[in-house]
């Protein structure tokens, strides 16, 4: 297969304020020669380390390769919030697939959330861990939505969540914009670079080899025996996942065409102080239910943290400041002019039915990828699935590798102005309270 040009810019970390307050870590060596492993990994994300660890603790022999730096793609750059469950709610899943297929998720899903806990707790992961995520809702019609969605997962035995009115919002959240929210206690906010670190840490106290700077540029045979090759170096694996998400690539044409990949831009203010804690007093994360959405919140050092924005085809805006200051300035009127410190931008990875895909490509190729834009605890979940799988429980995996794809209309060829076709109309929806 024709090699991938370098996505990473010689795989240093972009300007973000996660980068600037990374917990240190070493520099793991390229990999080098001709190497043989039980299990490969591909990507140092958390598909890719989850199931590293995983692996690890049950007694397997796990070598990951990274293209650049552990965390350096989505897993490292996101908004840092665990929100429970997947981007296609419950309801769509049911309409879809059927109604076990939807106890099922509605089952697993929140074991992401909690696995990402335990493991912080286990390896002593030091990533700012807060608790609280609150949806906020614009007009009566986003009231309506939340209170479907509290009634939906209480049917699935979640009863995390909390309807706000406007009143009892403002404890959480001191804006004027908002007609109410929905609390979710069991919703946190994290540094999601130091996550990633930690993460990769752990993997390797347990014996796990990590190499960085690795670039996959070729994979031969992944529907039979796989051989992965990098710039300077080839590893012949038994099993091999793939885990590299919007990063991928072109080195696996049979994945490439189930998803698009999506850039979203987060921008972190100086440190507020006393007013950030006025803003925010309860410091909880927030995101809006609109279709393209914000979602901020106050790092460990007082900062707000505020993205949103969405360019498909994975594009970088000419402007992040200018695209999401206004935003901020609606939300927070008292923050009109406030310095901003850091922006950046990411790609992360799209499905056309908003579900992520978990599969094989063969007996000894597995993947998971198209978290869309609900990764941190998709990919937690995943990425553990996959390992478990690997070492012979295929229970949760088969529900999963069960769930079709669908691809875009037109393949992707077609996808970016398909999906942007469906973001003006759903913007359209949200601009008028539909």
């Amino acid at each position: 297969m024709a090699a991938e040009a370098d996505y990473t810019g010689g795989g240093a970390y972009p300007g973000s304020y996660y980068a600037a307050s990374a917990n240190p870590a070493p520099m793991r060596p390229e990999l080098q020669g001709d190497n043989r492993a039980e299990v490969c990994i591909v990507g140092g994300g958390y598909s890719g380390l989850s199931a590293a660890i995983e692996l690890a603790e049950r007694g397997h022999s796990v070598t990951l390769l990274e293209g650049a730096r552990i965390g350096w793609g989505a897993s490292g750059r996101n908004g840092g919030q665990i929100v429970n469950g997947l981007n296609a709610g419950l309801d769509l899943i049911e309409a879809r697939y059927g109604r076990e297929t939807a106890d099922f998720v509605g089952t697993v899903v929140q074991a992401g959330n909690e696995l990402i806990r335990h493991r912080i707790r286990k390896y002593d992961i030091s990533c700012d861990l807060k608790e609280g995520n609150i949806f906020t809702a614009f007009t009566a019609a986003h009231m309506r939505g939340l209170e479907a969605k509290q009634a939906l997962w209480r049917r699935h035995g979640h009863d995390n969540f909390e309807i706000l009115d406007r009143d009892a919002l403002r404890q959480h959240v001191a804006s004027d914009v908002y007609a109410g929210g929905m609390l979710d206690r069991s919703g946190a906010h994290l540094h999601p670079l130091n996550l990633a670190l930690g993460e990769a840490a752990a993997f390797e106290s347990l014996g796990g080899t990590i190499h960085e700077m690795s670039r996959v540029i070729a994979i031969e045979d992944p529907g039979g025996q796989p051989v992965v090759r990098t710039e300077k170096g080839i590893l012949r694996p038994d099993v091999l996942i793939l885990a590299g998400n919007a990063y991928l690539g072109h080195v696996v044409p049979e994945l490439e065409n189930r998803i698009m990949p999506f850039s979203t831009q987060i921008i972190a203010t100086e440190p507020l102080g006393d007013r950030g804690r006025a803003l925010l007093p309860t410091d909880m994360c927030v995101e809006d239910v609109r279709y393209i959405l914000d979602y901020y919140r106050l790092s460990a050092d007082g900062r707000l943290l505020f993205g949103g924005g969405t360019v498909y085809g994975g594009t970088d805006p000419s402007d992040i400041r200018a695209k999401l200051v206004p935003n901020l300035e609606k939300i927070f009127p008292s923050l009109k002019g406030v310095a901003v410190d850091y922006a950046w931008s990411g790609n992360c990875a799209i499905s056309f039915s908003r579900l992520p895909q978990m599969g094989r490509l063969g007996s000894r190729t597995y993947f998971a990828q198209g978290y869309s834009g609900h990764g941190v605890v998709g990919s937690h979940l995943y990425g553990q699935i996959i390992a478990q799988a690997v070492d012979g429980d295929c229970s949760r995996f088969d529900v999963f590798e069960k769930v079709p794809w669908i691809p875009f209309p037109g393949g992707r060829r077609f996808a970016v102005p398909y999906s942007v076709l469906g973001s003006w109309w759903y913007a359209f929806r949200d601009r008028f309270g539909l």
